[in-house]
């Protein structure tokens, strides 16, 4: 572009030339606005420029603290960095200009209404205080906590659904090691875990099969779908491995060569079909999201988008009880392992403890500890932990559920975590799989590189707890695959 029309250009964005036809107070208005647009990208560039140095200089601490032993650290360095941490993240109070130098005049005698360029900024500083002593704190807390060695690993692949999983789960079964899945594709699998090979496919519901169950005691599972209903079926075979051989299950069940196109994956070999359920329950007017067995295994729960759950008489398929209360769609529901407890979530940001071990007397207690939805919580014992689209989760203690017990800030929205051995797994919106243990502490990241981890958002996890079990903690993903993982704790956790 020649010099004078650049320089025409310039006036023009200005408001400088009269060459213009828009009225003079519009221009000088323009120009105004276009001032406090340089303004704001000036005081960005300051604080990305101290965000670095700050960056830097917290870098070279911890490179310093890590060069020490762990009891050193503990000892002796661990009060200094505090120090440290507190002494830049004080800086970050400060208002620095281009040239570094402190500009207490101009705050001193500008208000925020005279330099409206400011306010988003002094978000963006308070937000950036906020994550470097959130993140430094922490890792100070995990210091403290001691470090344990973690080898995460991945270990199989199982390939065969035709859309993304929503939730896996783990069981022993006749000595056999079984994986269950279910899929958007409409149909729930059951897998050999040591083989990797496809036992059992389930194609009794219309719909996305959004939760898969199995009974504690007996060779049943239960489905939650998508046409709003819960299926109960029955995978009574004595040895799976004997399932390339042939035969039959039952008169409800067919047999039937279930092939596997998906190049790279595990040889499912043959497996059954089965496509009717011993019993149905209908009677939600929405999806249904989660179903689960209470306790006893004689009753089942169901949750679903038509803001209700349901306990169910499985011998009757009959409703026993209509739980209402959530203001908006429930997104999952999980029982206590050994005693009448039911979690259940919702989008209202809420979960709601309910209590069936009185027969006379069912009370409810809600918590609200989440500022968006409550995609999932779960019983670890004495705890409950919950996961939210608001990218936190929060460890309760039964005994004090006022406030959590601990809080664990992440970047993306969390999906059906998982709790075993004082482990949270939480699976992500962004690809990535973490652990925490119930105080708090971060304990891993499982690995995505070169292709070991999921391409798309992971959906669910699941402990398989079995200390000679060559995969001890699975994951889900909408990329159409779950992976087996082994998670091999050095300090005693496992």
């Amino acid at each position: 572009m020649p010099k004078a029309k650049q320089r025409s250009s310039r006036r023009l964005w200005r408001g400088e030339t009269n060459e213009s036809a828009l009225p003079p107070p519009l221009r000088s208005r323009l120009a105004d606005l276009f001032g406090q647009i340089e303004r704001e990208f000036e005081i960005i560039c300051s604080e990305n420029a101290m965000r670095y140095s700050l960056n830097v200089e917290i870098d070279k601490n911890w490179i310093n603290l890590a060069s020490h032993s762990p009891t050193q650290q503990q000892d002796l360095h661990l009060d200094t960095v505090q120090e440290k941490v507190e002494y830049l993240t004080d800086k970050l109070d400060q208002n620095v200009t281009l040239d570094g130098s402190r500009d207490d005049q101009d705050f001193s005698t500008k208000t925020k209404r005279d330099r409206p360029g400011i306010i988003a900024s002094s978000s963006v500083l308070t937000h950036m205080k906020s994550t470097y002593k959130g993140k430094v704190s922490q890792a100070i807390t995990n210091l403290k906590a001691g470090n344990n060695s973690v080898e995460c690993k991945r270990e199989k692949i199982f390939l065969g659904h035709r859309d993304g999983i929503w939730e896996i789960r783990c069981t022993d079964y006749a000595n056999n090691a079984l994986l269950g899945t279910a899929s958007a594709d409409h149909t729930a699998c059951i897998w050999d875990i040591d083989s990797g090979q496809r036992l059992i496919q389930y194609q009794g519901h219309e719909g996305s099969v959004n939760s898969i169950r199995f009974h504690d005691k007996e060779p049943l599972v239960c489905t939650g779908s998508g046409d709003s209903s819960a299926h109960i079926w029955r995978i009574n075979i004595g040895n799976l491995r004997d399932f390339s051989v042939g035969g039959n299950l039952n008169s409800d069940e067919d047999m039937m060569n279930i092939g596997n196109n998906y190049e790279g994956s595990v040889d499912t070999g043959n497996g059954y079909v089965i496509r009717n359920s011993i019993l149905q329950l209908r009677d939600h007017t929405g999806v249904i999201t989660a179903a689960d067995w209470l306790q006893d295994g004689d009753q089942i729960v169901t949750a679903s988008w038509d803001r209700t759950a349901k306990l169910w008489d499985v011998h009757t398929g009959m409703v026993i009880q209509t739980l209402t209360g959530h203001e908006e769609d429930i997104t999952y529901a999980a029982t206590h392992p050994t005693q009448n407890l039911l979690v259940t979530s919702s989008k209202d940001t809420t979960f709601r403890l309910w209590d069936f071990r009185s027969s006379s007397i069912h009370s409810v207690n809600v918590f609200q500890g989440h500022s968006n939805t409550v995609t999932s919580c779960v019983f670890a014992k004495d705890k409950i932990v919950s996961g939210s689209d608001d990218r936190t989760v929060k460890v309760w203690d039964l005994k004090n559920m006022r406030s959590p017990s601990a809080t664990v800030r992440l970047d993306s929205a969390i999906n059906k975590l998982a709790v075993s051995n004082n482990i949270i797994a939480i699976p992500h919106d962004n690809r990535h799989i973490r652990l925490y243990d119930l105080n708090g502490n971060r304990i891993a990241r499982l690995p995505r590189s070169n292709g070991q981890g999921h391409k798309r958002m992971v959906c669910c996890t699941a402990w398989y707890d079995n200390d000679n079990a060559l995969c001890n903690l699975f994951s889900a993903s909408f990329d159409r695959k779950v992976i087996g993982w082994n998670i091999n704790m050095q300090n005693g956790n496992s």
